[in-house]
């Protein structure tokens, strides 16, 4: 692989209006969208997109998504999204994205994921090749020099006020 960008930082999109809820802001279901797009670029970079797909029968499922809404977007906002590896291993990524405006800079979202390698012939997770693991190797090691993302590793919970909850 050639330099890899720490973080990697997706094409500029824009907040489509069919997006839009009934509150005038972006639907939350579209966050997702946003995100999942980013993550389509990134896989390219790794070598992981439909033509993995295509060429091995082998590709990914999300098992868990933790999204925080932070800022409100609306219609015609462009944004960007950060994406950051924050780790692997031989079945599995764990990455952290940030949704940010792309003109301003301003932070608006934040998911962070667990997706698993799956063969798609036998529907059971597996084992990534070789050449990807060495790929997610550089990449882990580009973005070791990024700070843990704030917010990484949260759980949703009720807090205790006063002893009550």
């Amino acid at each position: 692989m050639s330099e890899i960008p720490a973080p990697v930082l997706s094409s500029v999109m824009t907040v489509e209006p069919q997006w839009i809820d009934y509150n005038g802001h972006l639907n939350m279901a579209y966050y997702n969208v946003l995100f999942d797009r980013a993550v389509d670029e990134v896989y390219e970079l790794l070598g992981i997109g439909p033509t993995y797909l295509k060429r091995s029968a082998h590709s990914t499922m999300t098992a868990e998504v933790h999204v925080r809404y932070l800022r409100e977007i609306h219609v015609d906002t462009p944004v960007r999204v950060r994406f950051q590896l924050l780790d692997y291993d031989a079945k599995r990524m764990h990455y952290f994205e940030e949704l940010v405006h792309a003109d301003e800079g301003w932070l608006s979202a934040t998911s962070e994921n667990m997706t698993l390698h799956v063969d798609m012939t036998a529907k059971k997770v597996a084992p990534w090749p070789a050449d990807v693991m060495a790929r997610f190797a550089a990449m882990k090691d580009a973005h070791a020099r990024l700070p843990v993302p704030e917010g990484a590793g949260r759980r949703i919970a009720m807090t205790k006020k006063n002893g009550l909850r």
